[in-house]
């Protein structure tokens, strides 16, 4: 069974393979802060959606599918297109040379994401855990 990206369904797998990682709580087990990640369509989706994860020392206590963006106020948000977002989770992109190279966009503190950077590749190897499927390219 594999969960469509973008779903609830999705997400709340997401945060089971985030909250059973003892790799991730190893390497998150200082970072504090929360995330509202954009995905714009670009060639499988017909419109943006945004999922928010709260990451707090090594779990995520709460995620949601974002209706109204103005609803949360996180300390990071990273926006991209819907092809980068399966390229990340297919292990395709890194993250951090995604934002280097300006694929994917990030607004918080850069420094601290540049601390927590084992924290990161974690949280990509939990979304990669997840059986996923993505829509027929349009």
């Amino acid at each position: 069974m594999s969960f469509l990206f973008g779903s609830q369904e999705w997400l709340e797998a997401y945060q089971q393979a985030i909250n059973s990682s003892p790799a991730y709580k190893r390497a998150a087990a200082t970072w504090e802060g929360d995330f509202c990640f954009v995905v714009v369509p670009e060639m499988m989706y017909d419109k943006p959606f945004i999922y928010y994860l709260d990451l707090w020392h090594g779990d995520c206590r709460s995620c949601a599918l974002v209706e109204e963006e103005s609803a949360y106020t996180p300390a990071y948000r990273l926006e991209t297109s819907d092809t980068n977002w399966r390229a990340v989770i297919e292990k395709r992109l890194d993250p951090l040379q995604g934002m280097m190279t300006r694929r994917i966009k990030l607004e918080g503190d850069m420094a601290k994401i540049m601390r927590a950077v084992p924290a990161a590749k974690e949280l990509v190897n939990c979304a990669a855990s997840v059986p996923t499927a993505f829509p027929p390219v349009r």
